[in-house]
């Protein structure tokens, strides 16, 4: 007589192993990454539990959030369990994170140092799996007074407008500007072209008597910053 095969539902585990049930119990911080997920899709397969799954999804990317927040749902599709429905879920809910860093980014009002600016800054580019360029117009007690994209998809020279940074300067009363871009590749070394795009925008900025404070590169966990580094 064969034996009924295991069951990996969550359904068939004590209750408090069940991530929903754990969650309820002794709150949410007490949660594995991988439990969350598995709250989020809900379900595995006949051979592999939510929690299972979802530590399978996480070791693809090293345990790291910012690079499971980098897959599309065409990547998150991939796994075997994860239809386009638990697809979108993931995607959707590691996107309300990355908003609710954003929101408490835009409390920082004031630039006091680098550190400040990379903490604005990276909720908006950290994670991206593209380049952007980004200004950020201060008054002349270093209050924010705008940021604005610049350019997407790639830093040249030819992207650089930079009669619009300085337009939009003028307009709004900046007296100076903080320059930044990512590096999806996670290196902060400056290449030749940032290095170049910075001076661009140092010279036209001091024809106008506004200074350029400095230019980060910012990665998901770290940067580098020109002012710093005394190379600006």
């Amino acid at each position: 007589m064969k034996s009924k095969p295991t069951s990996f539902s969550i359904k068939n585990w004590a209750d408090g192993d069940k991530p929903r049930e754990k969650l309820l119990q002794k709150g949410r911080s007490v949660l594995s990454d991988a439990e969350l997920i598995a709250i989020l899709i809900g379900s595995g397969s006949r051979n592999e539990s939510a929690v299972e799954l979802s530590k399978r999804i996480l070791a693809s990317t090293n345990n790291n959030l910012n690079e499971l927040g980098k897959l599309s749902t065409k990547q998150l599709i991939q796994f075997k369990g994860i239809g386009e429905a638990k697809a979108v879920t993931i995607a959707a809910a590691l996107e309300l994170g990355r908003r609710r860093r954003g929101e408490e980014a835009q409390k920082i009002t004031r630039i006091t140092s680098s550190k400040s600016a990379f903490d604005l800054l990276q909720p908006m580019m950290g994670d991206l799996a593209h380049e952007e360029f980004w200004i950020v117009y201060l008054n002349n007690s270093n209050k924010v007074m705008h940021t604005a994209q610049l350019s997407k998809g790639g830093i040249t020279g030819t992207l650089v407008d930079v009669r619009l940074v300085l337009k939009r300067a003028l307009e709004i009363g900046a007296v100076a500007l903080i320059l930044a871009h990512n590096h999806p590749s996670g290196t902060l070394k400056p290449s030749t072209a940032d290095k170049q795009i910075t001076k661009k925008l140092q010279i036209a900025s001091e024809a106008l008597d506004i200074k350029v404070l400095d230019h980060l590169i910012i990665t998901q966990l770290d940067y580098y910053s020109f002012a710093d580094e005394k190379v600006l």
